[in-house]
């Protein structure tokens, strides 16, 4: 499944992004982006530091707007977030003072959805994420694997049309990583909702990805977007798993190449 071959649901046209620094010079995040991903898609965005990556999703979840260009979802220009569009970040976001299902029904009960409709909405959630039997814990009670699934729990539980997910693992253990990634992906394939996922682990991006957004730095830009031509689940020890690495390592370098090069150039 790609964009080409579904509904765009999410369209980048032209977009830039530029702020003042502290003193007041104006820079530029990024440039140019022009981007398109299908209607129950899972892209990944990969890059290095200071590449735009959490900027761009955060223009995609309407927590910023660009400063020239078009971000667009359903055919609707993004002017802020949207209840239907959720965002999970690195940091779980639960509340301390509530249990599990109660972390999950906040969402819900947000939204005005009835009691009874509620309770079995989360507590499927909670199924799905295989913490059914947690649902009575604080989050002081789980490990950070735990907590990232309830916060993915939380998310899945309002029935959202597009998961934005900002290095949801990233300080998690490698494990503890590796499972969370087998998990989303099968949720992602009961529920078939768009996924955007931000990460800097090139093999994170292999494994889960359809097609993997290549960004590059100064300023911030889409470098290459790969298809990733491998079926689901994806055996990380094959020779296909290691010829899709080798060729997003090779332009991984060539990125960095080219902006060191550039900064040369400009100094």
């Amino acid at each position: 499944m790609n964009a080409a071959a579904n509904t765009a649901q999410i369209v980048l046209e032209g977009v830039e992004k530029r702020f003042r620094s502290a003193r007041g010079e104006m820079q530029t995040a990024l440039t140019q982006v022009d981007l398109q991903i299908g209607a129950g898609e899972f892209v990944c965005l990969v890059g290095p530091s200071g590449c735009g990556k959490t900027t761009l999703i955060n223009l995609m979840a309407g927590f910023e707007r660009p400063s020239s260009g078009l971000v667009t979802i359903d055919g609707k220009p993004v002017s802020g977030p949207d209840p239907d569009h959720i965002m999970i970040f690195q940091d779980y976001g639960l509340y301390p003072w509530r249990s599990v299902l109660g972390n999950v029904l906040f969402g819900l009960q947000a939204r005005g959805i009835s009691a009874a409709e509620a309770r079995p909405r989360a507590l499927a959630a909670l199924e799905l994420v295989g913490l059914a039997h947690a649902a009575e814990k604080h989050p002081h009670e789980l490990s950070g694997g735990m907590k990232q699934r309830v916060a993915i729990a939380r998310a899945l539980a309002v029935e959202p049309s597009i998961l934005f997910m900002d290095e949801p693992f990233a300080a998690l253990d490698a494990f503890t990583r590796l499972h969370l990634q087998d998990e989303l992906l099968r949720i992602w394939e009961e529920t078939r909702s768009t996924v955007v996922f931000v990460t800097h682990d090139l093999d994170e991006a292999i494994a889960l990805g359809q097609r993997v957004v290549l960004m590059a730095s100064g300023p911030g830009r889409v470098q290459k977007v790969l298809n990733i031509p491998l079926a689901h689940p994806r055996d990380r020890t094959s020779d296909d798993f290691a010829t899709v690495r080798r060729e997003l390592f090779e332009e991984f370098h060539l990125v960095h190449k080219r902006a060191a090069m550039a900064a040369e150039y400009t100094i």
